[in-house]
């Protein structure tokens, strides 16, 4: 199976940055495109940014220009490097991969466990 494991969250004061990790493994062929949703208390969970196998990246409008995200292929890890940070950033952040897997031709979504990401002061 594929594990998705995500490391970088913690607390961080308004203005400051955090940078997350997401490193895929298992049985992978491909992985079409990786991305960061995030979900604060009582709300929905929403895309925050995702990236293509050939390295375009989407971003949600509320962290355009602040965040950036980026990925290694020969590691199959994507990061999410999180400048600027506000007190509405603060949610748990998962990480997501579109996987082919090395034993058929179908697309899997795979979710890491979230981290959490507080932001304070």
């Amino acid at each position: 199976q594929v594990q998705l494991v995500e490391s970088g969250g913690g607390l961080v004061q308004p203005g400051g940055s955090l940078r997350l990790s997401c490193a895929a493994s298992g049985s992978i062929f491909s992985i079409n495109a990786m991305g960061w949703y995030r979900q604060a208390p009582g709300k929905q969970r929403e895309l925050v940014a995702a990236i293509t196998s050939g390295g375009s990246a989407n971003y949600t409008d509320s962290v355009k220009g602040r965040f950036t995200i980026s990925r290694d292929n020969a590691k199959n890890t994507v990061y999410l490097r999180m400048n600027s940070l506000k007190p509405e950033d603060t949610a748990v952040y998962y990480c997501n991969a579109v996987v082919v897997l090395a034993y058929d031709d179908n697309e899997y979504d795979y979710w890491g466990q979230g981290t959490q990401v507080t932001v304070d002061s």
